[in-house]
């Protein structure tokens, strides 16, 4: 699935274009799970529920790519055992 450039910089027009490409991958993404047997009314309920969850993990933090690799040296010394992570 691909997305086109925004065309402008206004972030009321951005809205409305990210809005509408949005909707046309939705409405592909909808099909495609009608095809596979999922109920139109259940897939997007899931949709609304993971579009949410992402956007909270965005707010909590939004460039996850910054974070530390979980297997930097530091965060090998709270390792136990045989390399599991203790919770």
């Amino acid at each position: 699935m691909t997305f086109s450039r925004p065309k402008t910089e206004s972030p009321a027009e951005r809205f409305e274009e990210a809005t509408a490409a949005a909707r046309d991958a939705l409405e592909r993404l909808i099909a495609a799970a009608n095809e596979a047997g999922w109920g139109t009314e259940e897939i997007t309920a899931a949709l609304l529920k993971a579009a949410q969850s992402l956007s909270d993990a965005n707010k909590r933090d939004p460039d996850p790519a910054d974070d530390p690799s979980i297997s930097d040296a530091a965060t090998r010394q709270d390792q136990i055992g045989h390399g599991e992570l203790y919770d």
